[in-house]
């Protein structure tokens, strides 16, 4: 096999504009990354997700296709 033709995984610092930080491994080279989003603050993992409807499509996708009552 040749040499050095994988890179490094070495240790990273992330830290969140939340500011959560954690330590992981990556390949990427640096030492530290800065995010946006993290586990700790998106919407999906928190609970806190909303369906936003302007233009009552999720009203009219019910109507259309939900079940209805016999």
């Amino acid at each position: 096999m040749k040499k050095d033709t994988h890179p490094k995984y070495e240790a990273v610092k992330v830290s969140c504009s939340c500011g959560n930080a954690f330590e992981t491994k990556s390949t990427c080279g640096k030492k530290e990354l800065s995010i946006e989003v993290c586990s700790e603050c998106h919407p999906f993992y928190t609970g806190q997700q909303k369906i936003i409807d302007t233009a009552g499509r999720v009203d009219r996708f019910k109507q259309k296709y939900g079940k209805k009552d016999k």
